[in-house]
């Protein structure tokens, strides 16, 4: 891998030194971003993991239900990472829906372009998508909600 490709983001350790930890419906959102966020740095954090994924598409991910590579730069983490907050509850069932549908567990480890082929595959009914994305704010400006008459 290139010094250029290589992603300065939460990872884990070996055997996967470039796994990349990303929360379940994040699957949704990086394909559906248009550069809005909840922060300028949000915004920057979001567009570098998103262009490391499209210079690596076979770089492996870690699905998860807690906060992950784009977390970190989120306003909102520290709301999100405590566990008995509304928002973090809704968050994680976001994430889980999609594990769901996946039939997928928390924690899966699969390359990137094999989990966005995977999501886009399961996730194709109008129904499976506002289960999962049908309280995020984001949904009117997302991509991917509004591709297909989502």
């Amino acid at each position: 891998m290139s010094e250029k490709s290589k992603c300065k983001f939460e990872t884990d350790s070996k055997p996967y030194s470039d796994l990349l930890k990303i929360r379940a419906h994040h699957l949704c959102c990086i394909q559906g971003f248009q550069g809005y966020g909840y922060s300028p740095a949000f915004v920057a954090n979001m567009r570098a993991v998103i262009s490391d994924l499209d210079a690596l598409p076979s770089r492996p991910l870690k699905l998860v239900t807690v906060c992950d590579a784009i977390c970190i730069s989120c306003p909102s983490k520290r709301e999100c990472t405590i566990q008995e907050s509304v928002l973090s509850r809704r968050i994680r069932q976001m994430d889980l829906a999609v594990l769901e549908k996946l039939r997928i567990d928390d924690g899966t480890v699969m390359k990137a372009d094999e989990a966005f082929r995977l999501i886009n595959s399961k996730l194709n009914r109008a129904s499976d998508i506002e289960e999962v994305c049908g309280t995020c704010k984001w949904r009117q400006k997302c991509l991917w909600y509004m591709q297909a008459g989502r």
